[in-house]
């Protein structure tokens, strides 16, 4: 292009740089980092929600109505977040699992408060219907992917295995005899607390309309890729990354067994995508776990 063609051209020069820019990704819009598969409780400026589930059974094809999986979430003393899933959730050694582990047998209190810090934490994921949603009823009859900790877990395996002789198991994910999942969170101690939620007597989804329970199967997400491999970064990968957060050429390892501090918490949308550099985690009920904590790092410490 001439020097005069540029001068003369001048005034389309920025709709064409943005054009340009936002055909590659630059414009300014604000990247989503939402999995619209999910669905998340909605709640009031209090902490309060209120919403009806029914979960419902395995894909075709797959064992098992749910998945469980580990990631890993804290900033390092460089200001840096690590958001990573953890590679034990398939099988694989990890190595904030190994750094753990060191930190941990250390013997020094200010090691176990970083190892716990750090620990990784429990997710489930299962398909679920939405029967009530009164924040956004538009979600009510869909279908959804739902991520939870241990505590609305154990309420599906209370049902599973009750303990009195009078009640009977029940199959939260049966389409005929399951039932209903009231879900009902509260804000306590500055905790999401999910302890009043609980199951409906067993009912049929749908009245047990054999169409209607067919729609539904047919719409249920494939739950394989939590736990697939390829949406798991190496183990090189995960150690340059947890480096780079902590801000070291190197981060003490062992190839001991790794330390497993577990913890309910929400975390990015999986597969993984794209985080902003800086991320805060949203305060959990965490309280009962941390006995169970205690009680397997005593375990270790005697076996060793």
């Amino acid at each position: 292009m001439s020097f005069s063609a540029l001068k003369q051209n001048r005034a389309n020069d920025i709709a064409s740089l943005v054009s340009a820019a936002e055909s590659i990704g630059g414009g300014g819009e604000k990247k989503s980092y939402a999995d619209e598969r999910f669905w998340k409780p909605t709640v009031d400026k209090a902490g309060n929600g209120y919403a009806v589930l029914r979960f419902l059974p395995a894909p075709a094809g797959e064992e098992l109505p749910w998945v469980r999986y580990w990631d890993h979430g804290f900033k390092g003393p460089t200001g840096l977040w690590y958001i990573e899933n953890s590679l034990t959730s398939i099988g694989q050694p990890d190595p904030v699992g190994e750094m753990n582990s060191v930190l941990w047998n250390s013997g020094r209190d200010e090691d176990k408060a970083i190892a716990r810090d750090r620990k990784r934490r429990l997710h489930y994921v299962v398909n679920v219907m939405v029967v009530s949603d009164p924040s956004n009823p538009a979600n009510e009859g869909k279908v959804f992917l739902y991520k939870f900790g241990k505590k609305i877990f154990d309420k599906i395996m209370d049902v599973m295995q009750p303990q009195f002789q009078d009640e009977k198991p029940v199959n939260p994910f049966d389409f005929w005899e399951g039932a209903d999942f009231k879900l009902k969170i509260r804000q306590v101690e500055g905790y999401r607390n999910y302890d009043k939620s609980e199951f409906a007597s067993p009912s049929a989804l749908h009245e047990g309309d054999d169409t209607q329970l067919e729609s539904v199967y047919n719409r249920l997400h494939s739950l394989q890729e939590f736990l697939d491999p390829k949406n798991y970064k190496s183990y090189a990968e995960l150690k340059t990354k947890l480096a780079r957060v902590l801000g070291e050429e190197g981060a003490p390892m062992s190839t001991a067994e790794s330390v497993s501090l577990d913890e309910t918490a929400p975390s990015p949308s999986f597969p993984e995508r794209e985080q902003p550099a800086i991320q805060e985690r949203e305060p959990v009920d965490n309280s009962s776990e941390e006995d169970d904590t205690m009680s397997y790092f005593a375990k270790l410490a005697q076996q060793s």
